[in-house]
């Protein structure tokens, strides 16, 4: 950990995703060799073990294979480290890093139109303070396509509502970006900044004690805005909505506007557009537009005759 901190300047969401993995993969090899995990040594993570730890997490702790994949990254990084203080223990090191990844189908990414975008942001009642803060932190979701952890880490002093109006995101990987923002969120944003008694280190969007809002609060919200905004389209019930849904909405929207993937790609906060291509593959209205500008082959389906020597084969049978 100390590494992690120090050397790598691995933020405390990283910190904290490895310590909750290896003291799974502790617990996991003290029930399996039947010896505490102060007494365990690095030959004794053996890939056998280490194998039946990903099998452990995938059936009895019903983990997915993201996040089963996600275990091992943590466990690969730490044997990576080992190989160099350890070199000792490289045949058991090499062995656990020859272990592959696990492949996964990835399902398209899910996202909704602009008129159900618009009816969610809407839902919340403006009669009530947690009415207000539902709005705007539902329609700056939608403008800046922030991850919720994003949207719940922005702090008031990164809010700027003057000329060229943006928002300070703080990103994975400790990586910034600024975030553009319509007149609309930005007049919802400045009547919203006023009912904020917080510092500039204060959350944009706080709970009732001040503090920060969970993920599973911003979930929470979001899945009563959508059951009311229901009323009006029953549709919405039928899908699964989260508030990455909004983050796959935008970057959707942008796409069908025409705008530049590599332009998406920087106001998701994308490393690579690579990453950005999934919207590409999912928009089947951009498949569809293609299709039509290319004539299809002018091409008469043959029908197959068979000769009469197989026909008689086949009578023969």
């Amino acid at each position: 950990m100390e590494r992690l901190i120090n050397q790598r300047h691995a933020s405390a969401r990283t910190v904290s995703a490895y310590r909750d993995c290896f003291r799974l993969l502790l617990t996991f090899a003290e029930h399996q060799l039947h010896r505490r995990p102060a007494d365990l040594a690095l030959q004794d993570l053996q890939a056998s073990l280490i194998l039946k730890f990903l099998d452990h997490l995938e059936k009895q702790r019903h983990n997915s294979i993201r996040s089963r994949n996600a275990r091992f990254a943590a466990i690969r990084s730490f044997m990576h480290y080992a190989g160099y203080k350890e070199p000792a223990a490289l045949s058991v090191i090499q062995s656990v890093l020859g272990i592959p990844m696990k492949r996964f189908d990835r399902p398209l990414v899910g996202f909704i139109s602009r008129a159900h975008v618009e009816a969610i942001t809407a839902a919340p009642t403006a009669a009530t303070w947690t009415g207000r803060r539902d709005r705007v932190m539902f329609a700056t979701l939608y403008n800046t396509g922030a991850r919720v952890s994003e949207l719940i880490g922005m702090q008031v002093g990164d809010l700027i509502l003057e000329s060229s109006s943006a928002v300070r995101i703080r990103g994975k990987g400790r990586k910034e970006r600024t975030g553009p923002l319509w007149a609309s969120t930005v007049a919802q944003l400045r009547s919203w900044r006023r009912e904020l008694h917080g510092t500039a280190e204060g959350p944009v969007f706080p709970s009732r004690t001040g503090g920060r809002l969970s993920r599973t609060t911003v979930a929470e919200r979001l899945q009563l805005a959508v059951e009311a905004a229901a009323k009006q389209y029953p549709e919405l019930l039928k899908q699964t909505i989260s508030p990455h849904t909004f983050r796959h909405s935008i970057a959707m929207h942008l796409l069908q506007a025409g705008v530049d993937i590599t332009v998406i790609a920087l106001w998701l906060g994308h490393e690579s557009p690579s990453t950005t291509h999934i919207y590409v593959e999912a928009d089947l209205t951009m498949k569809e537009r293609a299709l039509r500008s290319l004539q299809p082959p002018a091409t008469v389906p043959i029908r197959y005759r068979p000769p009469d020597r197989i026909l008689r084969f086949l009578q023969g049978l």
